[in-house]
């Protein structure tokens, strides 16, 4: 095989509960409902003399903290191989938007690179590289919507699609680091009353395909963490709700980006339109 090209698809989490406790190893318990979009970046990966990144975004390359270049590494360790692979990175996904681009190009990578060497997109040592990048990146792997547990990063079981579109909005601010997100979440989760969210109404609505009862359902316990962390997250989310088109809303998991769902792809084109008009990034798109 000469040439793997594969779509990285960005995600949004329907649902996000944290658990104020944490595991052995450190991390929030979390219970998360994740549906990947049809809004993707591009991954190509090809035999070479020797391992290569390149990007068309501007972060560096290659490098350590790069969770492609990392992937690949990581391949070529678990399999014994030398990591003689280009990887180009055709880059759409924002970063620190909470959309999941470098856990999803991780994942393209994953799976490139298993191509390439004439490994099965069912071997069991994927899935255990893919955890060991981060908890996002096994999602990519598996079903395009899922209930997932532990760290995120195991999954419980698939789910339907959402039936409707969605419209992803971002305003230019600082963004939204995980880490950053997760300390402010450890400042309110000990206030009394504090619940993490549920995932069971979001699996009955969407098992039911009914967009008004998944809008109703959405849940994110990061999002109070994401708008105070950058208050043009705030903005851009008060103008998503209030767009009349729009059934629900909120932050993709920790920000900065922000969805909201539309009952039709041709509304949520003109509501990206609108958004686009109101000085904000904007993309309309489907769930796959």
């Amino acid at each position: 095989m000469e040439t793997v090209i594969l779509r990285a698809p960005a995600k949004v989490n329907l649902v996000l509960s944290v658990s104020p406790e944490r595991d052995a190893t450190g991390y929030h318990r979390v219970r998360t409902v994740l549906a990947a979009l049809d809004f993707a970046d591009r991954v190509t990966c090809a035999p070479s003399d020797a391992p290569e990144l390149s990007c068309s975004a501007a972060i560096p390359v290659p490098c350590d903290e790069n969770l492609a270049w990392r992937a690949l590494m990581a391949m070529a360790d678990a399999f014994g191989r030398e990591p003689n692979v280009r990887i180009r990175l055709e880059k759409r996904i924002p970063m620190q938007a909470g959309l999941g681009g470098g856990s999803s190009d991780a994942a393209a990578v994953i799976r490139g690179v298993a191509g390439l060497w004439g490994i099965g997109a069912d071997d069991p040592e994927l899935v255990r590289v893919a955890a060991n990048l981060g908890a996002d990146v096994p999602f990519f792997l598996g079903p395009s919507c899922a209930i997932l547990g532990g760290r995120g990063d195991a999954l419980e079981r698939a789910l339907p699609r959402p039936e409707c579109s969605a419209v992803l909005v971002r305003a230019e601010g600082a963004g939204v680091s995980t880490a950053a997100a997760y300390r402010a979440f450890d400042a309110y989760a000990v206030e009394p009353g504090f619940r993490p969210a549920s995932c069971e109404a979001m699996v009955e609505a969407l098992e039911g395909a009914s967009p008004r009862a998944i809008a109703a359902s959405l849940a994110n316990d990061l999002e109070r963490a994401a708008v105070t962390l950058d208050p043009t997250v705030a903005e851009a989310l008060g103008w998503l709700r209030g767009q009349p088109e729009v059934l629900g809303a909120q932050v993709a998991g920790s920000g900065s980006a922000i969805f909201g769902l539309v009952a039709s792809a041709d509304g949520a084109q003109r509501l990206a339109e609108a958004a686009a008009a109101a000085g904000y990034w904007s993309q309309a798109t489907a769930f796959v």
